[in-house]
């Protein structure tokens, strides 16, 4: 499992927005994002600069 910090989260909307944009990156088994501690908790074999990557194109911003 890696943990990545999620920036730009506000709601439940965005939430659902980085969920998506990870969970639609090869590789990615399982994915559970939190607001409150801001971060995105990803199992599975995808490349941490594809999941960054992802997240970006969404709209926020992600660090390993």
């Amino acid at each position: 499992m890696t943990t990545y910090v999620i920036d730009g989260m506000t709601c439940a909307n965005c939430v659902r927005h980085v969920t998506e944009a990870i969970a639609a990156v090869d590789g990615v088994t399982a994915v559970e994002v939190d607001l409150d501690s801001a971060v995105a908790r990803v199992e599975g074999t995808a490349q941490d600069a594809l999941v960054v990557a992802a997240v970006d194109a969404a709209g926020y911003r992600a660090t390993v």
